[in-house]
């Protein structure tokens, strides 16, 4: 029997390879060996948007993706500032906790899931208001929508205000532009456009800005003494070897397919597949097409389909969809192509799709 294929934003459907690592000799994280084995993963996390590891680091944390964005958003607000923070979807709702939770005074430019951060909003508050940061989301995987970074980018960098960027389940499937859309660092994690496992994520955060930071109320999740540590070749925690074995291989698998570019390319052929098979279905797009991510779309369930019908029919023949969230959990599923899948998996899901719907 086939293994099950996974359809939903992360964890992804593995490569022998990477599953091959998870089972290397065991290794303890105070050796020179997982010395090593860090400043590899960082290394090649730098190297994919050709970021200077002069002014910029990568910090390896053990946890979610939203670790990763805690700790960026726990560390990076200077004391006695505050942050705008632009929500469109769960995960931006998700940063403004975390900013509260951590007693940051935070500011909300809420729009609502179906549309985009609008820019002349944006230009707006920060005309009125001073911050230091704006914190969003770059794929928003509530609905599929990417939002448009390299606009808001030049509106905060008018107005001098830098960008802390969930990118989450953007990281290695788009385009980041660092500079160019006044990054101060970009949270992320293994197990999503990278095929890493879940259990590793990091953080791409300019040294100067976190130095200026502030002390976080968080010993955990502290991201300048992970910074101080691992430029020494240390940690201050335990680690997730098996982990980070797995993201090193995965990052050597990216990097010989190609890079982003070629991921990118890789997950827009077979989500350009999948829509035009719904398409012709009469399946219907949550948002149009342009405003998506290559990473996953939403599609509207139709009449006289539930969600769990569709999902355990899919389910036997092979293959793992995504609810939607929310408001939309009754309405919608959401499909990704990350993960090694192959051209005849992508034909069998056709067929599978086609029995589904029709």
């Amino acid at each position: 029997m086939n293994p099950l294929i996974l359809l939903n934003p992360g964890p992804v459907s593995l490569s022998k390879r990477v599953r091959d690592a998870l089972v290397k000799e065991d290794l303890c994280h105070r050796e020179p060996e997982f010395s090593s084995l860090q400043d590899s993963i960082r290394k090649k996390l730098i190297s994919i948007y050709t970021l200077d590891s002069t002014s910029w680091a990568s910090v390896l944390l053990t946890g979610s993706g939203t670790a990763a964005v805690e700790a960026m958003i726990a560390g990076l607000v200077p004391e006695n500032q505050r942050i705008l923070i632009a929500e469109n979807g769960v995960y931006g709702e998700r940063m403004t906790k975390i900013a509260r939770a951590h007693g940051i005074k935070c500011d909300v430019l809420n729009s609502d899931w179906l549309d985009a951060i609008a820019g002349d909003e944006l230009e707006k508050i920060l005309k009125q208001k001073k911050f230091s940061h704006v914190a969003l989301v770059h794929h928003e995987t509530t609905t599929g929508r990417l939002n448009k970074l390299e606009q808001l980018g030049k509106i905060c960098k008018r107005h001098g205000v830098r960008i802390l960027l969930d990118g989450v389940s953007s990281f290695g499937g788009e385009n980041i532009e660092f500079e160019k859309w006044n990054l101060d660092a970009c949270a992320a994690t293994a197990n999503k456009c990278l095929h890493g496992v879940p259990g590793a994520a990091f953080v791409l955060v300019n040294r100067a800005a976190l130095a200026a930071g502030r002390s976080p109320k968080t010993v955990y999740l502290d991201l300048s003494t992970y910074l101080s540590k691992q430029d020494c070749g240390e940690t201050p925690f335990t680690q997730s070897v098996q982990c980070f074995y797995a993201l090193n291989e995965a990052l050597d698998e990216f990097i010989e397919s190609g890079s982003w570019r070629q991921r990118n390319a890789t997950f827009q052929h077979r989500m350009n597949t999948i829509r035009n098979c719904l398409d012709e279905l009469g399946i219907e797009q949550l948002i149009d097409r342009e405003e998506s991510s290559c990473v996953l779309a939403s599609f509207k369930l139709p009449p006289k389909k539930t969600y769990s019908e569709l999902h355990d029919e899919l389910k036997s023949s092979g293959f793992i969809i995504y609810a939607g969230q929310g408001k939309f959990s009754s309405e919608v599923f959401r499909i990704s192509p990350m993960g090694d899948i192959s051209e005849p998996d992508i034909s069998r899901l056709i067929c599978a799709l086609k029995r589904a719907l029709t």
